[in-house]
């Protein structure tokens, strides 16, 4: 094929795929990964600027999270539920989770089968816990559908990239009456330039979307026993909004403090630690309480996110343990950070922790 038609075809490549549509309205994942991955625990520092032409990997750093994450509309309280069967769907302003009268013994297994069945494989996987973590995925239906595609996609489709990754997590908590609380929380990347020549790029956080987590919902409705229909007019519920939450210093500790019920307060903060990547090694509602990890930052430079799934520096920080707690008097809550023994921490650390969490939940 000589130079001129091989012009002429590029050409011809470039104006079709200029009259591509991408469907937006379409989800159709396809994990980053086709096997187990070593998760690490979030560092809350910042994210690495040499990972040209890698997925991301390990989990998203807070630092990272408090520059990328957006503003997102918050919710009343006690919003009119909608109930198909024995699912029933709540609405908490922009946060959504199903309530089913099922133990969660009896749903882990649905709700396995039905990531697995969307396209996605684990990274984190703890029935004791109830929690399913997905490897990093991305949505193909987002990916340009014209000729070129259509014709050689399938031999080439590893050459298509949307630049967006997604990561969800799913937690199943019992309630007091024996039935289950489904929360999915949503954890997004995009691959953006670094310099003007556009020939090196960095995996940076994008918001989470509410609109996917909803979706994902309305889906596993379905899963569990509804019907289509039932569940696109469970999950429509209108938003309305709601006070947010405040950073405060109580006896020199950093403090979140939420104008809500405990109830309130320990499911929104539940979902914030989700959405912002922290390890949650265990809960104890019953003490306001959830165990999580956190890695120090360090001033040296940070290891590529394929490196940081499968080694570990051997300098690197340990994982340090702290405990999230909320305390409520009536309609007042305060989150505060304890070490692993069980005192108020005011370190810098506890500060970056606090002000993560504040920033996701107001």
């Amino acid at each position: 094929m000589n130079a001129t038609t091989r012009l002429g075809l590029l050409g011809l490549a470039l104006s079709l795929s200029a009259c591509s549509v991408l469907q937006d309205d379409k989800i159709d994942y396809k994990s980053a990964t086709k096997g187990p991955t070593l998760e690490v625990p979030p560092d809350l520092n910042q994210l690495s600027r040499d990972t040209r032409y890698t997925v991301p990997g390990g989990s998203v750093s807070a630092a990272a999270f408090e520059a990328g994450q957006a503003q997102q509309p918050r919710g009343t309280a006690n919003a009119a539920p909608q109930s198909i069967g024995d699912v029933k769907i709540e609405r908490d302003g922009n946060q959504r989770w199903l309530l089913v009268n099922r133990a969660p013994d009896q749903l882990w297994e649905p709700v396995r089968d039905f990531w697995l069945e969307n396209g996605f494989v684990f990274t984190t996987e703890q029935p004791k816990l109830g929690i399913l973590e997905t490897d990093w995925a991305e949505n193909r239906a987002k990916l340009p559908q014209d000729i070129i595609r259509s014709t050689i996609g399938k031999v080439f489709d590893s050459l298509y990239s949307t630049g967006e990754r997604d990561k969800f997590r799913t937690r199943l908590e019992r309630t007091a009456s024996g039935g289950t609380e489904i929360f999915i929380t949503h954890r997004g990347m995009q691959e953006v330039y670094t310099t003007t020549h556009k020939d090196a790029t960095v995996w940076q956080p994008r918001p989470a979307d509410t609109e996917l987590e909803t979706e994902f919902l309305r889906r596993l409705m379905v899963k569990l026993g509804a019907s289509q229909e039932q569940a696109k007019a469970a999950a429509a519920t209108p938003i309305v909004i709601t006070p947010g939450a405040r950073m405060a210093t109580v006896g020199d500790v950093p403090v979140v403090q939420l104008d809500e019920a405990f109830d309130r307060a320990w499911r929104r903060v539940g979902v914030s630690l989700d959405r912002t990547g922290f390890t949650v090694e265990d809960r104890d509602r019953s003490k306001g309480v959830y165990f999580v990890r956190y890695v120090a930052p360090t001033d040296k430079k940070e290891q590529g996110f394929f490196s940081k799934l499968f080694t570990r520096s051997p300098d690197a920080s340990a994982p340090l343990k702290y405990r999230i707690v909320v305390r409520s008097e009536g309609n007042q809550s305060t989150v505060s950070v304890l070490n692993a023994a069980g005192t108020p921490e005011a370190s810098a650390d506890a500060q970056r922790i606090v002000r993560v969490l504040a920033d996701d939940l107001k």
